[in-house]
């Protein structure tokens, strides 16, 4: 819209000052013309701003691929280490995401108690007390690569 706008405020400066190029060029004619390039100016920064937006959006996404990959590969190597069941490994990763153990009951269409024992397995299993503990577990090593390359108080860059 905003190059629709441009393109018709530019057109009407360039009629005027054609017009008025045979009796002399008056100021109101060169003042639509100076406005009708910053139209045009901010139209073209605008386009520039919105497309690197995309491309930071691009990669921003593609990071996010690459975080959640490194994740998926972390709980499964946790998983293997542990010898975690295929139902302990069920119940685990619905703790990791943050279920409660009604939810994952009602998710894997156990009782409650079952849930219970699993996780009670897989905490022992992976050495921890709890569901905050276990989730703590896969963070401590997703961060610690990114806390020994910045050091402790550096900001990373974007």
């Amino acid at each position: 819209m905003q190059g629709f706008a441009t393109l018709y405020f530019l057109g009407d400066g360039i009629d005027d000052l054609v017009t008025e190029l045979q009796s002399g060029i008056g100021l109101e004619a060169i003042m639509e013309c100076v406005i009708a390039i910053a139209l045009l100016a901010g139209t073209i920064l605008s386009a520039r701003y919105t497309k690197q937006l995309f491309e930071a959006a691009r990669r921003s996404d593609a990071a996010l691929d690459v975080a959640r990959g490194a994740m998926a590969e972390l709980v499964d190597a946790r998983f293997v280490q542990w010898r975690l069941t295929r139902s302990e490994s069920d119940v685990a990763l619905f703790a990791i995401k943050g279920s409660t153990i009604s939810e994952i009951a009602e998710l894997r269409g156990s009782a409650e108690g079952t849930v219970r024992s699993q996780l009670s397995q897989v905490y022992a299993k992976a050495g921890v007390a709890n569901q905050t503990m276990l989730l703590a577990l896969f963070l401590d090593e997703l961060i610690e690569p990114l806390v020994k390359d910045q050091g402790p108080f550096s900001v990373p860059n974007t």
